[in-house]
């Protein structure tokens, strides 16, 4: 990654996920995080943060938001996507919000100026429920904990998924090492199925995934996982 940054063209705009991402599940570390900052401020690259699974992750605000917080502290001007389709289920609603961080006010108001004009041509007033909902959540400190409470949930329930069937697979004796499932973060893995296998599981087995072999964590329960693990075992045996 640091080498096709270093190999972009200088002041190349460079979308990152911040924190669960989709769809590896793998994210950079602390310290990765500090070294892809150095190259991006050296080569003048343009930040473009995607986050769309804060408190996902870890479930835990601030830490899901270290890359984010990284780059304010360390002055740059960037852009943020925030989502709140995932952590506060309005899937339907596909709420967000977009921020710039700038250090010049002036210029700030020139892009928020600049903003205007996109809004109003691409949508004018946008639906206003999913906003409301999370504008009622977030200022309301009772349900602002019981928010991040929900979210402690989800990351945990998710971070239990993974070692279940991580578990069960180890225990089948599944053709491979399996330790990416329980490395890897977020509502997503790469399995690491080949196309030929996916449709082998699809077809004789019912469970579906892409054909790169990403599959969601978050449709898995212990009604079915012991299921999935089987199939698993099931269409990598069967290629060995």
């Amino acid at each position: 990654m640091l080498e096709s940054l270093e190999a972009a063209p200088e002041g190349s705009i460079v979308l990152l996920h911040a924190v669960a991402h989709n769809p590896t599940g793998v994210d950079p570390t602390e310290d990765q995080w500090r070294e892809i900052a150095k190259v991006m401020f050296a080569k003048k690259h343009v930040t473009f943060f995607d986050i769309a699974y804060q408190g996902f992750a870890s479930g835990d605000l601030a830490k899901d938001a270290f890359a984010i917080r990284l780059w304010a502290e360390l002055g740059a001007d960037f852009f943020i996507a925030q989502s709140f389709a995932k952590n506060f289920g309005l899937y339907g609603e596909r709420a967000g919000c977009f921020h710039v961080v700038m250090k010049d006010a002036a210029h700030a108001s020139y892009v928020n100026g600049q903003l205007g004009r996109i809004v109003r041509a691409m949508y004018s007033n946008p639906p206003s429920y999913g906003a409301a909902v999370v504008n009622t959540i977030v200022n309301d400190p009772a349900l602002f904990d019981q928010w991040k409470q929900d979210l402690v949930t989800m990351s945990s329930r998710l971070t239990g998924v993974r070692q279940k069937l991580y578990d069960q697979l180890v225990a089948l004796g599944t053709p491979g090492d399996w330790t990416h499932i329980i490395n890897q973060i977020g509502m997503f893995t790469y399995t690491g199925l080949t196309s030929a296998q996916v449709d082998s599981i699809i077809v004789n087995h019912h469970v579906f995934m892409l054909n790169s072999g990403r599959a969601s964590l978050a449709g898995l329960n212990d009604s079915n996982i012991t299921h999935v693990a089987k199939a698993i075992h099931s269409v990598v045996t069967e290629s060995q």
